[in-house]
């Protein structure tokens, strides 16, 4: 059986995918294959990606389905015991697959995740979330529960492309990537870490993080009318699993706080569009039996952009509403 199957989902990637595949061909450890989902492209990645003749990759050629739809197709004909996954803008550090591949299998783990560092086209930067420092000294070099994570969870990056995962593991919970939404990492690592029975980390940069224009989180753009989508599959995961009651506190706030902190920074022309998609979602908030869970947890400037969303008519009536200073309280 091949040892990993690396996951790489493209759409418009000519600038950058060359290096994204030549990363994974180059790798110290060779046995693996590369799975590359060319997304309905509509520039010049799918010659490119057809200019490699290497007998491992993989190519799924698709009309555009979006990201999620991408690496659950490629899930489908993955045959490595491990899975990784790999952005058309980014690339793996040399040994990478073999460090990573090393840590799951004399761990045995069902999750191992690593750092990551960025590159902003001139410099290389860390930061605490990609650098895995919410994970205190007593989690390196061992195997944990994820339930040890308790007082952190939320805290914890959520990108797929930043873990090794058993493939196996993933089957039989019958993990998926939400589809046709962006942020569909987030509900996919809450699901699969809290399912996972053990999980280690690699305090090493094993994968480059390219930060561009273009990149999905480095431009608050109508993409970020998905965090209220993203956030209902969440707690639909959290209850339907039993976790709600555990993580309730943490988990309300973390709820709230991803719509808001979008409608404090999307661009002016999606904030109305925005605005009445949280206004929808809280209002089946409070028609639901959680409601009261929210009023009695929440911090208070959550609590506020919560009714004050409830209570307007309109955003520009929110805006007079809410003019209590944006916090992270």
């Amino acid at each position: 059986m091949t040892k990993v199957s690396v996951i790489l989902p493209v759409y418009n990637e000519e600038k950058y995918i060359k290096k994204a595949i030549d990363s994974v061909l180059n790798q110290t450890l060779d046995d693996f294959e590369l799975i590359i989902v060319n997304d309905g492209s509509s520039d010049d990645t799918l010659d490119i990606i057809k200019g490699f003749e290497d007998e491992r990759i993989k190519l799924i050629n698709q009309t555009n389905q979006g990201p999620g739809a991408s690496r659950n197709n490629a899930l489908e004909i993955a045959c490595g015991e491990y899975v990784m996954f790999l952005d058309g803008d980014d690339w793996y550090c040399p040994d990478a697959l073999k460090t990573a591949y090393d840590e799951i299998t004399s761990n045995d783990t069902d999750i191992s995740i690593f750092q990551i560092i960025k590159y902003d086209g001139s410099e290389y930067s860390e930061n605490s979330w990609f650098n895995l420092d919410n994970f205190p000294d007593a989690f390196e070099e061992r195997v944990f529960n994820p339930h040890e994570c308790r007082d952190f969870l939320f805290d914890i990056s959520v990108s797929a492309a930043q873990k090794i995962f058993r493939r196996e593991f993933l089957a039989d919970i019958n993990a998926r990537f939400p589809e046709g939404i962006y942020f569909e990492d987030m509900p996919f690592f809450f699901y699969t870490f809290l399912k996972s029975e053990k999980v280690s980390i690699i305090k090493r940069h094993l994968y480059v993080r390219r930060k561009h224009e273009g990149s999905i989180t480095e431009s608050v753009d109508s993409k970020f009318l998905d965090t209220v989508e993203a956030g209902q599959i969440l707690m639909d995961i959290f209850i339907k699993n039993g976790w709600y009651d555990m993580y309730l506190f943490d988990l309300l706030a973390f709820k709230i706080n991803g719509p808001r902190y979008a409608l404090m920074g999307i661009e002016e022309k999606y904030r109305e569009e925005l605005y009445l998609l949280i206004k929808k979602d809280y209002e089946s908030i409070k028609e639901s039996p959680y409601y009261q869970d929210y009023l009695d947890n929440l911090g208070p400037v959550k609590k506020k952009f919560m009714l004050d969303i409830i209570k307007s008519e309109d955003y520009a009536d929110f805006k007079t509403l809410n003019q209590t200073k944006s916090s992270p309280a």
